[in-house]
């Protein structure tokens, strides 16, 4: 009997070992294979699954770091949970990896560089496999935490052209340009632009409705409503309330979410303002709901589960070695016109 075979009868823990023992294979073989490297013949594969799933083995991430340079965890950065847009994203990279054999460690930022870089310190001690970050906006310390880390990374939500940097995302200026064109094609001309929560997604939205209002000789100042408390109903809400009674009125409101652009569709219901006869109003991300509102909202769609997978998939092909036939990909966007203009 073996000494690997006697230390896991006396622990109780089932190792890689009894895993190669009972799949008549070698060790480095359950390892590759639990790995999902191509080169593992798929009957080896299916063998060392069964073996597996039989003797109930849970692979431990410590030894695996250790007996390589990195372990199987991937550190994923989202700014909240609390918003569908972003669990939406995190679902669909997290299936993604752990059919590759990763897990996700989670980290909420908030939106608060500083939190940031304090949970990407902590993700670091981990020692991942890869990253998978938010955006461009971060402290300079975290930038340097990220290249010097040595660790694959993949940007979400934004992407960029910057050469040995890998992204998946949409333009976000480029979607708001188009919503605010669709609002002018239906014939409004003071459309106003209403923020919360003013990260950096929501500023190069801002910047898209400046540039075709601007174009168009249209822009005021007075037409942009910019509140830094975090975006929700309620506040859409409120933020209605404010801008229906704004002199000269206004025809139109592009809300920077669709949470804010719900609530201002029952305010709109409570303070009897007909939607769109009086005022066009239109959102941003197609959240649930959005469908559902009186009248429907008029939207932009983006495609998060989408997303969210295909970073993953770069990500995998990062970290196995693999070639990675585009380092940014744009998944695109889509307008969906509905009652609300």
């Amino acid at each position: 009997m073996s000494s690997k075979r006697s230390r896991s009868r006396a622990t109780g823990r089932v190792t890689l070992a009894d895993v190669a023992q009972a799949a008549n294979v070698s060790p480095i073989t359950v390892s590759r294979a639990l790995r999902g490297e191509r080169a593992v013949d798929p009957e080896l594969v299916a063998r060392v699954q069964a073996a597996v799933q039989r003797l109930g083995y849970v692979p431990d991430p410590a030894a695996r770091a250790l007996a390589s340079r990195h372990g199987t965890q991937v550190a994923l950065l989202v700014p909240l949970l609390s918003n569908a847009l972003f669990v939406d994203l995190v679902e669909a990279a997290q299936r993604t990896l752990t059919r590759a054999g990763y897990q996700t460690l989670i980290g909420v930022t908030h939106y608060d560089p500083a939190e940031e870089e304090q949970i990407l310190r902590g993700q670091l001690l981990h020692r991942p496999a890869g990253m998978l970050v938010t955006g461009f906006d971060r402290s300079d310390t975290t930038r340097a935490l990220i290249a010097g880390s040595g660790v694959p990374c993949v940007h979400v939500m934004e992407t960029t052209v910057a050469e040995g940097v890998y992204s998946v995302g949409l333009s976000q200026e480029q979607a708001s340009m188009a919503m605010t064109r669709h609002l002018l094609e239906r014939g409004r001309r003071r459309i106003a632009f209403a923020a919360a929560q003013l990260d950096p997604r929501t500023l190069q939205r801002l910047e898209g409705w400046r540039k075709v209002m601007r174009a168009q000789g249209l822009y005021a100042p007075t037409l942009e409503w910019l509140n830094p408390a975090p975006s929700s109903i309620g506040l859409g809400g409120v933020l209605f309330e404010q801008i229906i009674g704004q002199t000269p009125p206004v025809d139109a409101i592009f809300f920077c979410n669709d949470d804010l652009a719900q609530g201002a569709l029952l305010a709109a219901l409570r303070l009897g303002v007909r939607v769109p006869e009086r005022v066009a109003v239109a959102g941003f991300n197609d959240l649930t709901g959005s469908d559902q509102m009186l009248p429907p909202l008029t939207t932009i769609r983006t495609p998060r589960a989408e997303m969210g997978a295909a970073a993953a998939e770069m990500l995998v092909n990062l970290m196995r070695g693999a070639p990675v036939g585009q380092a940014s990909i744009d998944v695109g966007f889509e307008l969906v016109v509905r009652g609300s203009t």
